[in-house]
């Protein structure tokens, strides 16, 4: 008499789902939730904001913004432009990035300079291709966070929005 195991097809097919998100390299907390701010006040968010290597954001009261060295966020942080100038700011709760709440929505509106962020020692880089060229303009969408502090902190998903790494700025 020969055996059937009934759970043997379901077995089969978990093994079959843990082995492709294994290849596919899924990140186990990208579908984490993203912390949300909803009682943030334009005053808080007015101030210098700092992040790594020279990164100075300005945000003032007029709704105006002066930017030093800020990277591009998501897939455009891939690219190592760094961009310096100009422009407007607003405190929002209009959907975008990647929470339900209150968001900084920066728009460069006029570069004065650019740089190239030398490459990390773990980015893998065609060596015959250069860098590709900082916009013109751009806009950035800050998430908003507190700390253990009640602090806000602004921040930006970086590289593969999957693996969720985080530009962080604080206050100067």
């Amino acid at each position: 008499m020969v055996k059937t195991d009934p759970l043997g097809p379901v077995r089969r097919v978990a093994v079959l789902v843990a082995g492709l998100l294994l290849l596919v390299g899924c990140n186990p907390h990208m579908y984490d939730e993203v912390p949300a701010v909803h009682d943030a006040k334009r005053a808080e968010i007015v101030d210098s904001w700092r992040c790594a290597d020279g990164t100075e954001v300005t945000l003032r009261a007029d709704g105006t913004a002066a930017i030093r060295l800020l990277d591009g966020q998501e897939f455009d942080f891939d690219d190592r432009w760094r961009v310096s100038g100009t422009g407007v700011w607003e405190l929002t709760d209009e959907r975008g990035g990647w929470n339900d709440g209150q968001h900084v929505r920066l728009t460069l509106t006029s570069r004065t300079a650019s740089a190239t962020r030398t490459p990390g020692p773990d980015e893998n880089l065609d060596a015959s291709a250069g860098p590709e060229p900082a916009p013109e303009t751009y806009t950035w969408t800050f998430e908003l966070q507190r700390n253990d502090r009640k602090r806000l902190l602004l921040y930006f998903f970086f590289g593969d929005p999957d693996s969720r790494s985080a530009y962080v700025l604080e206050r100067a």
